[in-house]
């Protein structure tokens, strides 16, 4: 990026010093009224009005979207979409190494949020908008500012500030510095509904945030929609290996951790390191025996009903135990072949939401895999911030398919039809 630097227009009265101006990210409304602005490394004022991409182009001039004439479809897109989430994951990693229980915030439905989650937001909506918004933008998110608005919140905001700051100037991408409102604003861009018409990326800042606490699997999971169809997924596991899987817990006996997982529809999946290794393509595996096939599932209990994903293996004939691992860390393992299945049966009530599954199921579609939910219906992420799923959702090969539709049917009939347990 040092070579657009010159194309960043920021007011006059903010440039603090000739590399690093703080961008609050929007201005306040008293900038709005177009202020004169200067480029880095020139002392001439240049007129323009400030637009900020949720009502305006962004920041820098337009560049090639999709459909540009011989590159592929939403190839602009993809590149910042893999940008974004590898700065995600640089503060990541970070917070994952120095984790402290005061970086622990509880949100209202008491799963545990950390400031890598939101960081991680900021980070991607940031990058987002200086690498791919020519017109609106629009960001379906996990998180919200409301609980760091909060008068006790006032430290960890600050941690948060620190965090991606430090994470800007150490990339030395963007020569940009963010405010403590910068931040709560940038996180506040996820809040669109999305629905069936126009763009909308969708993002999980952090999936799998108990496997983030533990020191386990989780991913960055970053997906763009187009008219209600997604059109790419990226996928970042900073811990998740570049080698197959070769153990319960998803790790491996390989050295090298940190796969991005990428995919376009039309175009296939992709997987390379997190520090960005030549891209490879990916396949699932073509295990048409479940006797030879092995199945991912959620770590936590909590998260799926073991019993019954036991109950559809042992339907199935699968004799492997099942692989726990958490978050999207799962779709990327089954898109490149580390194992042949992918159940996810929630318990009752809860309702899954589009962030969950964007990114990694179509990273698994485009790898020549099958994602569905346990009727057999294509996942339409058309629908808003949730998905209207029967049941569950699973995921294999299309030889196995067949087979593990019709175990998963018979399992949840079996189940309906048991006594309760008093």
């Amino acid at each position: 990026m040092a070579s657009r630097v010159g194309l960043l227009l920021v007011p006059y009265s903010l440039v603090r010093n000739p590399s690093r101006a703080r961008l609050p990210y929007p201005l306040p409304s008293h900038h709005l009224d177009r202020p004169t602005y200067r480029r880095f490394g020139s002392s001439a004022p240049l007129r323009c009005p400030l637009v900020w991409p949720r009502q305006a182009p962004s920041l820098f001039a337009a560049r090639a979207m999709s459909g540009s004439p011989g590159k592929p479809p939403y190839a602009a897109e993809l590149a910042a979409a893999k940008k974004a989430v590898a700065l995600a994951a640089r503060l990541c990693q970070t917070v994952q190494q120095e984790i402290v229980q005061s970086d622990i915030q509880s949100k209202a439905d008491k799963s545990p949020v950390t400031v890598a989650d939101y960081g991680s937001q900021v980070l991607v909506s940031l990058a987002l908008n200086m690498e791919a918004t020519s017109g609106s933008f629009s960001m379906v998110a996990e998180e919200d500012s409301e609980d760091l608005r909060k008068d006790s919140a006032e430290e960890i905001l600050e941690h948060i500030t620190d965090l991606v700051n430090e994470t800007l100037a150490e990339d030395g991408s963007y020569n940009i510095t963010l405010s403590k409102e910068g931040i709560l604003s940038a996180i506040d861009t996820g809040k669109s509904e999305g629905g069936p018409s126009g763009r909308h990326w969708v993002l999980d800042p952090i999936d799998g945030t108990k496997g983030f606490l533990r020191g386990g699997q989780y991913a960055i999971a970053l997906a763009l929609l187009d008219e209600g169809k997604v059109v790419l997924g990226v996928l970042g596991c900073p811990n998740l290996p570049l080698t197959l899987i070769s153990n319960l817990d998803g790790s491996s006996s390989g050295d090298q951790t940190g796969a991005l997982f990428s995919a376009t529809i039309g175009c296939g999946a992709e997987v390379e390191s997190l520090e960005g290794s030549p891209p490879q393509k990916i396949s699932v595996c073509t295990i048409d025996n479940p006797v030879n096939a092995s199945f991912f599932e959620s770590y936590e209990g909590a998260h799926t009903m073991h019993d019954l994903t036991g109950s559809i293996a042992e339907k199935l004939g699968v004799q492997a135990p099942p692989v726990r691992i958490d978050s999207q860390a799962k779709y990327g393992a089954l898109a490149r072949g580390d194992g042949a299945i992918y159940l996810r049966f929630p318990h009752k009530g809860y309702k899954e939401k589009i962030w969950d599954h964007a990114a990694g199921a179509i990273v698994v579609t485009e790898s020549g895999g099958v994602v569905t939910d346990a009727s057999g219906n294509d996942l339409d992420f058309s629908k808003g911030r949730f998905l209207d799923v029967d049941t569950g959702i699973i995921a294999t090969n299309k030889q196995l398919m067949p087979s593990l539709l019709k175990s998963v049917q018979e399992a949840i009939k079996e189940k309906s039809q048991a006594p309760s347990p008093l």
